[in-house]
């Protein structure tokens, strides 16, 4: 994803179409490096969102407002001095620059007609709202870069505002006014770096992703050296690149988000059609689809921020529960020897008397098959001794053996548990979701109940799907929800699936007496193998078969079950193509 030049140009024609001939009525500073201006229009009132924040720069119209600080700060105060009332004359963006220049006319304290600039710069870190007056003079600017921070430009009152020139790319727009299809081969085509990264190193305001795009729609691969195409591929990827800037200047523009396993991935504004159409969706604005994206980017990442401290305490149980697995594995590989200490005690039972005394072995003949053995004697005691020291030393390692055995097998149900827990919080969509996985930790005993806080009702409801073929699937969002799904929710004969041997959701098909086409299982598999912890692989083995055979062991886990009958398949992580339904 990226904001380029292309998104800008796209902002600026629906700017255009909803601000020119308005005039400014409010201006707030709900955050330092954001303005959020309110205009009266013709067609009502609309507000644009400026942020020069570093790590998410924006321009965008909303119909939202926010809240704004009891005392505005002095940029936002100089804005209402100079700009109250200002009528919005032009929106220009510089080439294919990332950059949105408003033309305000205002009257000044004499009555004069004056007109300033609201410059918006998007440039990543070095992104910067800047109030010029119209001799391109700055008057102030939302950051305050002097000459200790940046070598290229200083922006602070009084200087003059400048675009830097920091890469030797041209301007597509300027390119278009002389195309030559010979200067672009040389610009690309003379190139040893893949296809597409050479174009957008080449062209100001191309993303990454519209490059690959470029390529896609020429039948070119992306990633081979731009040097090793022909004169007639160069020749079809120049007409391409000409149809498609010539649509932008005509404002033929077709905002999208694409979507894979139903998480936002890219976006544009002119059709990705390298992706399949069903993991297109289309906007009818570019603010919605920016408003949309990274609502949904903003939501996964506030959910991520809140889970870190529940992703903690898995860890680190996790991380002690394997230590202490591992060495209860050392303790009982040590008490592998013990069949052989028996047997050294028996054969000194039956042999003894035929050892020497103060001898340090006997050789005996091993009457359960038939070897020659050689027993280790202490010679300070007698046969009879020794066979005694053999069956002590068995008896107690035959004892933590079959202690061992059910410490190892406790402590192995445990650390399913938790990564099943790991791969919930991967999942976790909703704050719902969060509260569930916390109280299965309390209930666990990896959390302690605060206070006199009651336990959690569960509230959130499955993943809900349907099939190509109509089908209703489900999929829990956590160990308690999976419980659900398969002993309450589904019936006899719905199908379960669940990903083999490694931690997942339950997956249930509701079979409605009907039976299922090999599309759905197939479909239903790829659900089981994306919530999992094998999602993003493209080959994970499930175990699927009808509910009536998976049981619930007695004081078993939540969410682990057994089965004894089933039917296995491999398939891809992949849920692209498959309908979810939001309730």
């Amino acid at each position: 994803m990226a904001f380029d030049g292309i998104t800008i140009a796209n902002i600026i024609q629906e700017c255009r179409q909803n601000l020119i001939g308005g005039r400014i009525y409010k201006i707030a500073q709900p955050e330092s490096d954001e303005l959020l201006i309110t205009f009266k229009t013709a067609g009502g009132q609309s507000r644009l969102m400026l942020s020069a924040d570093a790590s998410l720069p924006l321009i965008y119209l909303t119909e939202e407002n926010k809240p704004s600080p009891m005392t505005a700060p002095n940029f936002c105060m100089l804005l209402r001095k100079h700009l109250q009332n200002g009528r919005i004359v032009e929106i220009t963006q510089p080439g294919l620059e990332r950059i949105m220049r408003i033309e305000i006319e205002h009257l000044n304290e004499l009555g004069d007609l004056c007109h300033k600039y609201l410059i918006t710069e998007i440039m990543g870190k070095h992104s910067n709202i800047i109030f010029t007056d119209d001799q391109d003079r700055i008057i102030d600017s939302i950051k305050h870069i002097s000459s200790a921070v940046s070598s290229v430009r200083e922006v602070l009152p009084g200087k003059d505002y400048f675009i830097p020139k920091t890469t030797a790319k041209t301007d597509p727009v300027d390119y278009l006014h002389h195309p030559d299809a010979s200067l672009f081969s040389q610009l690309i085509f003379s190139q040893s770096l893949p296809l597409f990264r050479a174009f957008y190193s080449a062209f100001t305001g191309i993303s990454p992703v519209l490059a690959q795009e470029l390529c896609y729609r020429s039948s070119l691969d992306a990633n081979r050296p731009a040097s090793s195409f022909s004169g007639e591929e160069a020749l079809r990827f120049h007409e391409i690149f000409l149809d498609l800037m010539s649509g932008i200047q005509k404002g033929s523009f077709s905002p999208n988000i694409v979507y894979e396993n139903h998480i936002p991935a890219e976006y544009a504004s002119v059709p990705l059609t390298m992706y399949h159409a069903s993991q297109r969706k289309d906007f009818d604005s570019i603010s919605a689809l920016l408003k949309n994206y990274y609502a949904e980017k903003n939501a996964m990442m506030r959910i991520r921020q809140k889970s870190a401290e529940l992703r903690h305490i898995v860890q680190t149980a996790l991380e002690r529960t394997v230590k202490k697995y591992d060495l209860q594995c050392t303790q009982i590989k040590d008490t592998e020897k013990r069949e052989n200490y028996r047997i050294y005690g028996e054969l000194l039972h039956t042999y003894g008397y035929q050892a020497v005394p103060s001898s340090k072995s006997l050789e005996a003949v091993n009457y359960y098959n038939g070897e020659t053995v050689v027993i280790p004697l202490d010679p300070q005691k007698s046969p009879s001794e020794n066979a005694k020291r053999y069956f002590d030393k068995y008896t107690k390692m035959k004892r933590t053996y079959e202690t061992l055995s059910v410490l190892i097998q406790n402590v192995r149900a445990e650390i399913t548990h938790l990564e099943s827990i790991s791969t919930s919080l991967d999942i976790a969509e909703q704050e719902s979701d969060l509260a569930e996985i916390r109280e299965e930790l309390t209930a666990s005993g990896y959390l302690r109940r605060k206070g006199t806080s009651k336990k959690v009702k569960i509230t959130s409801r499955p993943f809900h799907y349907q099939s190509s073929d109509g089908f209703d699937i489900f999929v829990g969002r956590n160990n308690y929800q999976n419980d659900a799904l398969t002993f309450q929710l589904a019936v006899g004969n719905d199908w379960w699936f669940h990903a083999k041997g490694i931690p997942g959701s339950h997956v249930i098909v509701r079979s409605n007496g009907k039976e299922l086409p090999d599309r759905t299982y197939e479909e239903a598999a790829r659900l089981a193998a994306h919530y999992s912890s094998a999602r993003g692989q493209s080959r994970v083995e499930i175990d699927y078969t009808e509910k009536k055979n998976v049981k619930k062991p007695a004081a078993a886990k939540p969410g682990f079950v057994i089965y004894h009958t089933n039917f296995s398949m491999v398939m891809n992580s992949d849920i692209s193509g498959i309908s979810q339904i939001t309730e």
